[in-house]
């Protein structure tokens, strides 16, 4: 068994090509072979969000604190809240950050395969964040 302690590995800023807005990321995880699982803990800050990307075999996101939005291509923004666990299926195109005036924590998982588990894109612009109705049920 191997734990790491919180306060272990310092937080890092979410890079600029990967996430817009102030993004804390913190405890990147990653099991040891033969498994391929990895993730974080990332929280956004009010109107932070990923830009467009995919996972060869999916994400499952766990939201931890706040109220999000998240959304496929060609599809609504959704909110997301504290305790909602959003499967994100493999190869499709989505973003998922904080709402425009609050902040979201989420515990980010995937699964590496050929040694990569995200292929990021452009950036979601302002107009594709707040644009149309936002699903909340």
């Amino acid at each position: 068994m191997k734990i790491t302690r919180n306060g272990a590995k310092p937080s890092t800023k979410g890079p600029a090509q990967f996430f817009t807005g102030a993004v804390r990321i913190e405890s990147y995880f990653q099991a040891e072979e033969p498994g391929r699982s990895g993730g974080a803990i990332v929280t956004f800050e009010p109107g932070a969000r990923t830009v467009w990307h995919t996972h060869p075999l999916g994400q499952t996101l766990i939201v931890t604190n706040g109220v999000g939005w998240t959304q496929c291509e060609g599809g609504m923004r959704t909110e997301i809240r504290a305790g909602d666990v959003l499967w994100c299926p493999c190869q499709k195109r989505h973003w998922h950050g904080a709402t425009d005036t609050t902040s979201m924590t989420h515990v980010a998982i995937t699964e590496m395969q050929d040694g990569k588990n995200v292929e990021w894109m452009e950036a979601v612009t302002d107009e594709q964040y707040l644009s149309g109705p936002v699903i909340t049920d």
